[in-house]
């Protein structure tokens, strides 16, 4: 099954394609909360949490000094494109 297009909202996108998304992106996702998803790049990490009404995605230390983390909050309504801009242009 193919993704829908990159400007459908992500509420339109099945659950596995949003799982295929996530895994493609590099994501893995925690075998025992299966609505938590892990992603590591060169200069940030972050979890990212698929919650009832929105995507949530909490870089860790990567407040000023890498002290603290900090936290976004997607809403489904928006497009898989504008979400995955955001999210994985890291914090």
């Amino acid at each position: 099954m193919a993704l829908p297009t990159s400007d459908t909202p992500l509420y339109n996108h099945p659950l596995p394609e949003i799982e295929r998304w996530l895994t493609n992106q590099g994501c893995q996702q925690d075998r025992e909360q299966l609505h938590c998803w892990y992603i590591q790049r060169a200069n940030w990490q972050a979890e990212i949490s698929l919650d009832i009404e929105q995507l949530t995605v909490r870089y860790i230390k990567a407040s000023e000094g890498g002290r603290g983390d900090i936290q976004r909050a997607f809403k489904y309504s928006l497009s898989r494109k504008d979400i995955e801009d955001a999210v994985f242009a890291g914090p």
